[in-house]
């Protein structure tokens, strides 16, 4: 029987609360303090970090399907890559706005090609089988 545990579920779902939480943050602690540019930058590190916490979940999720093995590594890796991705991009950008520091602005795309790569070793790892 496959373990019951899945630490990539744990971590989107972590991943979610937080994502909640830097929204409401966003709009009820920082509307007053940022001009609209860096809100609207806030709140896309937010919605983005929302969208692959879900993702990590579904990896976790299919790497407890009981599939093959190489199924299961696969999930388990594509979950970690949106994770990275979710440091870099959703890090970054909650950084940049809150900092304004504008050399943040580089990291974002890392993050970006982080959510790229997660879904396409996803994606290959459901071909796979």
């Amino acid at each position: 029987m496959a373990d019951a545990r899945s630490p990539l579920i744990a971590l989107g779902a972590l991943n979610a609360a937080i994502a909640v939480g830097a929204g409401a943050f966003a709009a009820h602690g920082l509307r007053d303090r940022l001009d609209a540019r860096a809100l609207e930058v806030f709140e896309t590190g937010a919605r983005y970090q929302m969208y692959h916490a879900v993702a990590i979940i579904l990896a976790g999720l299919i790497a407890m399907s009981g599939a093959t093995a190489g199924a299961i590594r696969g999930a388990q890796t594509a979950g970690w890559i949106f994770q990275v991705g979710i440091v870099l991009f959703s890090g970054s950008l909650y950084a940049l706005a809150l900092t304004g520091i504008k050399g943040l602005g580089a990291v974002t795309p890392l993050g970006g090609l982080g959510f790229l790569a997660g879904w396409l070793w996803l994606a290959w790892t459901a071909w796979r089988g």
